[in-house]
């Protein structure tokens, strides 16, 4: 049986568990050599009611196998929101495979406020119990039990719950129970499962049971896709619609967008020598985006509703709808259409379960005469006109004020907009050393990231340790100097480093002979162990996303270097591989006394089947020896 009684009893003595069966599935360890625990029961009971209301039981009873798991299980913590939700700790108990109890209930028990951190402040109305159980060590069984009960959802009829079959680590016995209304028909999406659950009816309740038992690990391949035929899920939520959610966030809002006194002289003050309506638009971004705080709130309804403008104006922050908001508002009064866009930053939707609980971000839709802006109030270093790269490619819904609601993909940058190019001119002298003036320029989300770093969170000492580091990075020994910055990137360019890298360690004299380093030109790496771990397992079972092998930015190095009179390079064969892996290329050639090596590299995106892990392997195999080749360079010295 799953849920046995809490009663504990005693025989002959010893204190022993009710009768379980559960506890008969503990495992031999020395089968299990490289697992630090194992789940002999994953268990969970999902009891909803039409109008959201409800409760979650999970049970969970873990055979410790290796002292590394003991941390992990000895200390545990639950989470709840005490508004509407309420948490019950079932039972914690230690006990051995046999059943007898060597810890009843936990030595520490606290409960307390999630504090809010300084440095990115996050306010939110929860708790966390947490708890200390006294004697886990390997051999022993750790078995608990908790519910939280949903007292009232923020979105009447709104819930949502993801559950794993497949969890990392085998599972001896698995188990989802769904209890509903008979006349309430929940959606659900299941993945990859390899039965079908089994579903009865009785006294006005459906029971939806998915179990499953002895579920094998699922050996994590490199560069898995996320959309796979292997993992075993269940998600569930509501029957509602995308509509639905929209309407609701727009009632949610709708007061939320008056335009106070207040309100009109913050904005006669923004945009005060502004000559055009775009300058107008730009001033208002810069204001909300910058010099309004970013703080997440999530108190009482805060977490989905909006503070006004007024508020945000007075206490000078807000969290990521506020600033939607206020910027909306503005937007508005330009006479700009601009709407509230909800989202997932980052992360993935399942767009068969519309439910409020798969956001958890805003930002703003600008309609202009060249096409619909997407705005994140919250990124201040993202100029305007550009996401920051959470927020692209992303599902969102953009909500009208009459809620109306509009289902949308966000754009993403042209992966041909996105890279570095590092330029290096130089000299080599007869001993060796070179001097060497160095440019890197980063465009899309790369240069807003340097620019970020090295403009506008740095001080001077963290810049000469850059410039330390770039030069060193360009030969050893090298001294930099004449550090300078070239920002594009408010008109959509690049961010560019220019500097000077002095008297660095370019070759090694032998004889005749010298050899030639160039460690600017990124190698490929040792990747025997990457191929063995990508053989390791046949066949391969997940697809393979490209993305992961090589991100979509390009980069290219080029490098001209002036050798002495009279050194002439022996050149590797240049090298050019294109595929459905990426592209790569490596150029070398040498007129007169100029040598000059190319190098590019361009990522490539998309899911590719499992059975071609061996063109991957191929791939990789090819890039590496070509890498190797230009890891040191022979120059002859005829004079």
């Amino acid at each position: 049986m799953f849920f046995p009684v809490l009663a504990v009893i005693v025989s002959a003595g010893a204190v022993r568990a009710p009768a379980d069966t559960i506890y008969a599935l503990a495992v031999d360890s020395t089968k299990y050599r490289t697992e630090p625990f194992v789940y002999l029961l994953d268990d969970g009971v999902l009891r909803v009611e039409a109008d959201g209301r409800g409760s979650r039981t999970y049970r969970q009873v873990i055979q410790i196998l290796k002292p590394s798991a003991v941390e992990q299980w000895a200390e545990y913590s639950f989470s709840y929101e005490p508004k509407h939700q309420r948490l019950v700790v079932n039972w914690m108990r230690v006990v051995s495979p046999a059943g007898e109890v060597i810890s009843d209930k936990p030595g520490i028990s606290q409960d307390a406020d999630v504090p809010a951190p300084m440095g990115d402040p996050t306010y939110v109305e929860q708790k966390v119990r947490r708890m200390s159980l006294p004697n886990v060590r390997p051999g022993m069984l750790v078995d608990y039990s908790y519910t939280i009960e949903e007292l009232n959802p923020f979105r009447p009829g709104d819930f949502f719950s993801a559950w794993r079959i497949t969890t990392g680590l085998p599972v001896r016995r698995s188990r989802l129970v769904l209890d509903t209304p008979v006349s309430f028909s929940p959606r659900i999406v299941e993945r990859n499962l390899p039965f079908k659950p089994v579903i009865q009816e009785a006294n006005g309740r459906r029971v939806t049971v998915w179990a499953a038992h002895d579920v094998p690990k699922i050996e994590g391949e490199p560069f898995a896709a996320d959309s796979n035929g292997v993992v075993q899920t269940v998600e569930i939520g509501a029957p509602s619609t995308w509509h639905d959610i929209g309407a609701w966030y727009a009632r949610l809002a709708r007061d939320r967008y008056a335009m106070t006194p207040l309100v009109e002289q913050k904005l006669a003050k923004v945009v005060a020598g502004a000559r055009s309506l775009d300058d107008s638009i730009k001033a208002i971004h810069h204001y909300v985006a910058k010099d309004v705080r970013y703080v997440a709130i999530a108190l009482g309804q805060g977490g989905y509703q909006p503070r006004s403008p007024a508020d945000v104006i007075t206490t000078g922050y807000g969290d990521c709808k506020d600033k939607a908001t206020l910027f909306i508002t503005l937007m508005t009064r330009l006479g700009v259409q601009a709407n509230p866009v909800l989202l997932s930053a980052g992360g993935k939707v399942e767009r068969r379960l519309p439910t409020i609980a798969q956001f958890n971000h805003a930002i703003a839709a600008v309609e202009r005469p060249s096409g619909r802006l997407f705005v994140d109030l919250t990124a201040g270093d993202v100029p305007w006109g550009a996401l920051p790269s959470p927020d692209q490619g992303q599902f969102v819904l953009v909500v009208h004020p009459d809620g109306r609601t509009e289902e949308v993909v966000t754009p993403e940058d042209d992966a041909a907009s996105v890279g570095s190019i590092l330029t290096i001119n130089g000299a080599l002298d007869t001993t060796g050393y070179a001097t060497t003036h160095a440019r890197m320029s980063m465009s899309g989300s790369m240069g807003l990231s340097l620019r970020m770093a090295l403009t506008e969170s740095s001080d001077s000492a963290a810049r000469d340790i850059f410039l330390r580091q770039a030069a060193s990075g360009i030969y050893p020994e090298s001294e930099g100097d004449s550090l300078r910055f070239i920002d594009q990137t408010s008109t959509g360019g690049s961010f560019t480093v220019d500097f000077v890298a002095r008297g660095g360690r370019a070759a090694q004299l032998a004889g005749s002979v010298a050899i030639l380093a160039l460690p600017f030109i990124r190698q490929q790496g040792d990747v025997k162990p990457l191929i063995a771990e990508l053989r390791a397992h046949p066949p391969r079972r997940f697809p393979i996303d490209v993305e992961q092998l090589s991100a979509r930015a390009s980069e290219e190095v080029r490098v001209r270097l002036e050798l002495p009179e009279g050194w002439r390079a022996q050149l590797p064969k240049s090298v050019s591989l294109s595929g459905d892996f990426g592209e790569f290329s490596l150029a070398y050639a040498q007129e007169g006394r100029i040598l000059t090596v190319t190098q590019r590299r361009a990522g490539r995106t998309g899911i590719l089947p499992p059975d071609r892990v061996n063109d991957l392997v191929q791939w990789l195999e090819q890039v590496a020896a070509a890498s190797r080749e230009s890891d040191s360079i022979v120059l002859s010295r005829t004079s």
